[in-house]
């Protein structure tokens, strides 16, 4: 080069180079990532809440420094993910019918479901719109002064546009608005789907704190912030309250490392009076000690007991609102709150309500034959027929040891206490992958309550050796009671019913269940001898003397009158004539159930004609196919499909 503004271009292929060199586009951004966090190029895992939507916002709203937490208006939002997978379609249409169930509104009328720009939307038309997406998100929002609003939809309508602010995306959702708690709250349902047709991902933060604050934002300027009076109005409140309350946070937090809490340590968000007299409280219960004049040791399981004790008095009010006024009379000892039972119930639903946003779970109150009332929490899934005035028998959850763990742990004990798809597939060769796939979510589902199974990155799992008895609590934990329905009308209607009802089967059987002399279990006395009568009377009974005789074919009868009528009532719209189902070969198209009073039917529709035989959940997934079944008496045995394939029996 003879000037050091000449120089020789040496033409080549491009080629990458540096510490990108042979990498993918997506190794190179990881690693540009890793090197841009903390620690100058220190490695690090790749966080994928980072690229959700909201995430951002989320983490604004969620360290928000406000001039004062009590000045801002409080709101609570309950979020559920569901995933629709399976029966999660079902359940969607179940959860929209319930939440516009009777009573919800104002008037006491049923709901109705809104949307950005109707006041009145069919929830058939956002389902179908829902059709193939992977997940649902639910939100239940509760804002404490929700009552000074004359109409909620103005407020969820802001909240929804902000939150497609946040997450840059179109919504897709619909809501509706229930008047019948002491609170009046929000439930939207929000689909899964951006304005781009891709699965909507929110960020966790956004989830646990943005739409929170947000919402809490817009209740702020439509009422304005608190005052001083009613913020101490709030903490007056409180002082007595059997509940985990504002102040108790504001209590643990000013616990001095040697465990001791004064009361001249009040914040000044709280008066003296009533700091002092929520330590007065808490003593009381025997949560909170004074060591010293003015200087009080918090007991370590406050937070948990307040909690509980809470829980407990919303269960109490729930029964009392429920029973109305048949709670005037019945003492609080009357009613059992129970969470898990050993032997079966049998009684009359009064009131069902959603217990859990999250997990998804429904609240019955039962009037018991036993005379106590009792609240149980049952899966949302359940029966749809277990509403006000159905007759239900509820059985603990069966929690005995599984053969699917039984499996797990003979594979890891004979391969050193390692589980893997492969050494399951080695065990078995004849194992389907499907098979080997359902052993694999129930690992899944155990590690994530805890400790019950570990999961390696190559894919394997370490499975400790009293994996079997690990399953059996892990069920008990999460197996809520199993709901059988009896009679999914009320009992009075049964009394005098060309069917095999529920009193049927007592009458005629030979361990019938124990009746207390008040309660419900008073009223199936009544209704038991009411019905004796009315079987003499038509025939179906008789008696001699002091003495009543069920002939063996009774049942059989009253079964058959019952199946010809609705038989008669559904043929116009099956098309076909009704015909009895015989012993024997019986096959057709599953149509779908119908409830009857004397039980679970299945629709079978034949070539010339349809029938109904005795409903198994076995059905529930096979509605518009073909199947076959083996009938005799009660008994049947279901076989899906026409070819070849497994007997299913049900009984």
């Amino acid at each position: 080069m003879t000037d050091e503004r000449d120089f020789e271009p040496r033409l080549g292929r491009i080629r990458s180079s540096g510490g990108g060199r042979g990498k993918t586009y997506l190794q190179r951004v990881l690693r540009a990532a890793a090197f841009a966090g903390p620690g100058n190029g220190a490695s690090r895992a790749f966080v994928g809440s980072r690229v959700a939507r909201g995430y951002g916002a989320g983490k604004v709203l969620a360290q928000r420094d406000r001039l004062s937490p009590f000045r801002s208006r409080r709101v609570v939002v309950k979020t559920r993910i569901v995933k629709m997978r399976g029966q999660g379609a079902k359940a969607a249409a179940q959860h929209l019918r319930y939440i516009q169930r009777d009573g919800v509104t104002v008037e006491g009328a049923p709901g109705e479901l809104y949307s950005r720009d109707a006041d009145r939307v069919e929830g058939g038309d956002f389902l179908k719109r829902a059709e193939g997406d992977r997940h649902q998100f639910r939100f239940i929002v509760s804002a404490e002064d929700a009552g000074e609003y004359e109409d909620l939809k103005p407020f969820v309508r802001k909240l929804m546009a902000r939150m497609e602010a946040d997450l840059g995306t179109s919504l897709d959702w619909v809501a509706v608005d229930h008047h019948n708690t002491g609170h009046p709250h929000t439930h939207i349902v929000l689909r899964g789907k951006d304005d781009l047709g891709q699965d909507l991902v929110i960020a966790r933060d956004y989830i646990a704190h943005g739409m929170r604050e947000r919402a809490a934002e817009i209740v702020t300027l439509d009422l304005g912030p608190r005052t001083d009076l009613e913020i101490e109005g709030r903490f007056a409140r409180q002082v007595e309250q059997e509940r985990f309350t504002d102040i108790d946070r504001m209590l643990c937090r000013a616990v001095s490392p040697e465990g001791a809490v004064g009361i001249a340590d009040n914040p000044a968000s709280v008066s003296h009076e009533n700091w002092a007299g929520r330590l007065q409280t808490l003593g009381g219960l025997g949560l909170a000690h004074e060591d010293a004049p003015g200087s009080w040791r918090l007991d370590p399981a406050l937070e948990a007991t307040l909690r509980e004790l809470g829980e407990r008095a919303d269960i109490i009010k729930t029964m009392h609102r429920a029973l109305g006024d048949k709670a005037k009379g019945r003492g609080l000892a009357d009613m059992v709150t129970h969470r898990e039972r050993t032997e079966p119930l049998v009684g009359q639903v009064v009131s069902r309500g959603l217990s859990d946003e999250r997990s998804g779970m429904h609240y019955l109150v039962i009037d018991g034959t036993d005379g106590r009332v009792h609240y149980a929490v049952v899966p949302e899934t359940a029966d749809s027929a277990v509403t006000g005035g159905a007759v239900v028998r509820l059985a603990p959850p069966s929690t005995g040891e599984r053969e699917v763990d039984r499996t797990v742990e003979a594979i890891a004990r004979a391969n050193g206490g390692t589980y893997s798809p492969d050494l399951h597939r080695a065990f078995d060769p004849t194992a389907r992958p499907e098979y080997v796939e359902a052993h694999v979510r129930r690992l899944e589902a155990m590690r994530r309550v805890g400790t019950l199974a570990e999961r390696h990155q190559d894919g394997t799992w370490s499975i400790p050796a009293n994996h079997v008895v690990n399953g059996a609590a892990f069920d008990r934990t999460r197996e809520s009671m199993r709901v059988e329905v009896l009679s999914p009308v009320p009992i009075d209607r049964l009394r005098a019913a060309r069917a095999l009802t529920w009193l049927d089967r007592e009458l005629i059987a030979e361990a019938p269940i124990a009746l207390a002399e008040t309660g419900f279990g008073h009223e199936v006395r009544q209704s038991l001898a009411q019905r004796r009568k009315f079987l003499i009377a038509e025939g179906f009974a008789s008696q001699r003397q002091d003495r009543v005789y069920y002939p063996r074919d009774m049942a059989a009868a009253l079964r058959a009158q019952e199946l010809t009528q609705t038989g008669a009532t559904l043929s116009p719209s099956v098309g076909k004539p009704f015909a009895q189902a015989s012993d024997g070969k019986i096959e057709g198209v599953c149509r779908g159930p119908v409830q009857l009073l004397s039980g679970k039917f299945a629709i079978i529709e034949r070539s010339r004609d349809f029938t109904l035989v005795p409903w198994r959940p076995i059905l529930e997934r096979q509605i518009g196919k073909s199947v076959q079944a083996i009938s005799m008496g009660d008994k049947i045995s279901w076989t899906i499909g026409r070819s070849r394939g497994p007997s299913m029996p049900g009984s």
